[in-house]
């Protein structure tokens, strides 16, 4: 075995592949593995990809075909294919792709530097057979052999991280949870909550390899997010494939209002957020806590899809336009300054116009601070692939131009609506521009990459990690300018 073995990570898709990438990394560097930011300096190559939708398998490819040039004239021996596209296709991939030296399902990442150091030394790791995942069933609280199920305000401590981890590697916590090592130096992290989906939405593929919901316990949560505060970390993100759902296969489907403030009490965290919310899962005592528990995000990521009762239906999907702005109006009386934004699919089989005409009465009266529109696509293993009524894709482009445009106009009058608006950001970059150095930083209605930021009028006292009280003065499309209005660290 070398005495020094590098390996780089390579991480697209979403948050949760963030989380998996810094999970894998904890296991590396806990083997022996030297984590390295460059591919071209690793020993292995590891491209996290993703499976989602067609844009994303390609760049997952191209990822991958990049990282094989280095094997001509870099240090690189090696690329390993991990993540969603890698589960989903597992041996299909492999052999439609010789360029990956190795493609590894999830099954294979408690044991991943095993499978690197093989492939490394020029060993055949076998690539798994492609399954549906959803007819793995959700593992109930009886069948839990690790540990009983925890609950906030009873929440066991993480165990102590043994002596001969590396600087920067923790357990999680309890001694089979995963390891994690940060990636990065932002002061904002992901945890996710959950893996897996229980829902059949006829135009999502997701359950299929990633498999039934299962719920973490709150115990782990707790303990990650405690060894993120340790880290520097100031906002903590929770995520999964569906956060409405958390703790129903605990027998407890409202353990999330629980578990919020919980998190919200950990010393050294600013801000907990919730992504990946259901509409039909909805509940005033979730909507009440995420409105009115300090530290807690009023956003709502609201997976909306779309407004109009058929093409929902369609989906196998719940709500119409009035049930959804009555959600929308129900939360903003509670907290007038929350955040809302979703995603919406546009040229779904069989939608008219008179559907499309209803979703922009949906846009239009919404007031969502971020919308992402997506124009209808086949994705093989799904109900929808087989519909009738399918639109030309002439129709569908048409379609998407003419949302996305509308989306847009919208978007930015939503954000000067906020003129005036008083807003505790969170300082995560000081960036170097043509004329000066310029603070950036995102206020509780702003995600990472998916909605817009805060921009300082200035980066005097500013440091990433800082939460400020600022002012918005103006606005660039969906993002706010803001002046602080004391450089003064917000009181907690």
């Amino acid at each position: 075995m070398p005495e020094r073995r590098t390996v780089a990570l390579v991480t697209l898709g979403c948050a949760r592949n963030e989380v998996d990438s810094e999970e894998l990394a904890g296991r590396l560097a806990a083997d022996g593995w030297e984590l390295v930011e460059d591919a071209s300096d690793a020993d292995v190559a590891v491209v996290n990809t993703c499976g989602f939708v067609e844009a994303a398998k390609k760049d997952s490819v191209d990822a991958l075909l990049e990282a094989n040039d280095l094997k001509d004239h870099g240090r690189t021996q090696a690329v390993v294919a991990v993540g969603c596209m890698a589960e989903r296709y597992g041996k299909d991939l492999a052999e439609a792709l010789p360029e990956a030296d190795g493609v590894l399902g999830f099954d294979d990442y408690t044991d991943i530097s095993d499978r690197l150091q093989t492939i490394l030394n020029g060993g055949i790791h076998a690539s798994h057979t492609p399954r549906d995942r959803r007819k793995l069933l959700p593992i109930s609280p009886a069948e839990r052999q690790d540990a009983a199920v925890s609950l906030p305000g009873h929440a066991q401590e993480a165990a102590p991280a043994p002596a001969d981890l590396p600087e920067g590697v923790a357990p999680v916590s309890g001694p089979r949870a995963p390891l994690r090592r940060r990636l990065g130096t932002s002061p904002v992290a992901s945890v996710k909550l959950a893996s897996g989906c229980d829902r059949r939405c006829s135009f999502c593929a997701i359950p299929s390899f990633r498999g039934s919901f299962i719920s973490r316990r709150p115990s782990d949560v707790l303990g990650e997010t405690r060894w993120l505060a340790e880290q520097g970390v100031k906002e903590v993100m929770l995520v999964s494939e569906n956060n409405t759902s958390y703790g129903k296969d605990l027998g407890d489907i409202r353990l999330l209002e629980t578990l919020l403030p919980e998190l919200a009490d950990v010393d050294g965290i600013e801000r907990i957020r919730v992504s990946y919310l259901q509409p039909a899962e909805m509940r005033p005592g979730l909507i009440d806590v995420l409105t009115s528990t300090p530290k807690v995000a009023p956003y709502f990521d609201l997976s909306f899809q779309h407004s109009a009762p058929g093409v929902l239906r369609a989906m196998r999907r719940f709500g119409d336009t009035d049930r959804f702005l009555e959600l929308l109006e129900t939360i903003r009386g509670k907290a007038p300054q929350a955040g809302a934004r979703s995603n919406f699919i546009v040229g779904f089989p069989g939608e008219t116009e008179d559907d499309l005409a209803e979703l922009e009465r949906f846009l239009t009266g919404a007031r969502l601070d971020a919308i992402g529109v997506f124009g209808y696509s086949d994705e093989e293993g799904t109900e929808a692939v087989g519909y009738e009524n399918k639109l030309d894709a002439d129709v569908i482009a048409e379609r998407l131009a003419h949302i996305s445009q509308l989306a847009e106009e919208l978007t930015s009058q939503r954000a000067e609506e906020r003129l005036g608006e008083s807003l505790q950001v969170l300082v995560e970059s000081v960036e170097p521009t043509e004329d000066e150095p310029r603070a950036i930083g995102r206020a509780a209605h702003q995600a990472p990459e998916t909605d817009g930021q805060v921009l300082f009028t200035t980066r005097e006292g500013l440091v990433p990690g800082r939460m400020v009280e600022a002012k918005v003065v103006g606005t660039e499309g969906v993002d706010l300018i803001a002046e602080c209005s004391e450089l003064v660290e917000v009181a907690r």
